[in-house]
């Protein structure tokens, strides 16, 4: 029975593995990504693993395969034959904050990334805002790629959020699964599209905090759930 086990739990975690490059090679195909600066991950727990799979650094996506991926303990132990993603402290600690976390997306998304660069998040322009969480899309403060300190910052413009912006870098978004992750990074980039191009005209007026809480409300029930992700085992 053991062996079966292990058989199958081997199944799931190079099914993640595959999951989580179509994820990375999608962020390129959706136009909120170029090239190999960003990275995704997912969490695993099972077969005695507490941690997470994350993309290595420095490797193009349309080159990688399942055994590149790279399990990180949740002590911040790598498991594999190449070095995770540098980012790999700021996944760590998200998942280690946020239960409600199983998959993050980090992207140098084109106006994410031109927003961050002057220090903005995304006010309440337009209801959609709250598709990631709260009433603003928050831009985490300057930290070196890498670092501990960006992994802090991450963690607090992330709270009570599923997507932030990081000063002079890029955006995260987190999600129940991967396909949610991608979905609300494409939408945090549409977004941030939007308010650019409204600041070309001028400063857009913003929703009322009492609006953005009614919409809030409505988004909890909105559409049709997608399914939700496997229980994990210990």
């Amino acid at each position: 029975v053991s062996g079966a086990i292990r058989v199958r739990a081997a199944a799931a975690e190079r099914e993640l593995r595959e999951r989580v490059i179509a994820t990375a090679r999608a962020m390129n195909a959706s136009g909120i990504h170029r090239a190999k600066a960003g990275n995704v991950s997912a969490r695993r727990r099972e077969d005695g693993f507490d941690g997470f799979l994350i993309t290595p650094t420095g490797v193009d996506y349309e080159r990688l395969a399942p055994d590149d991926i790279v399990a990180v303990t949740c002590e911040g132990e790598p498991r594999g034959r190449l070095a995770p993603s540098s980012e790999w402290r700021f996944h760590r600690d998200i998942y280690a904050t946020r239960s409600d976390a199983h998959a993050i997306v980090h992207t140098h998304a084109p106006f994410c990334t031109t927003l961050a660069c002057l220090d903005r998040g995304i006010p309440a322009f337009h209801y959609m805002v709250a598709v990631a969480g709260g009433r603003d899309i928050r831009c985490a403060p300057y930290a070196t790629f890498g670092t501990q300190a960006l992994a802090d910052a991450a963690v607090d413009a992330l709270a009570g959020r599923r997507a932030c912006l990081l000063a002079h870098h890029g955006m995260i978004a987190i999600g129940a699964d991967l396909e949610r992750a991608l979905r609300l990074a494409v939408e945090v980039e549409s977004l941030a599209e939007t308010y650019w191009r409204a600041l070309q005209v001028g400063e857009p007026a913003t929703l009322p905090d009492d609006e953005m809480d009614r919409v809030l409300g409505r988004f909890a029930g909105y559409g049709q759930p997608l399914p939700q992700p496997p229980q994990e085992t210990a």
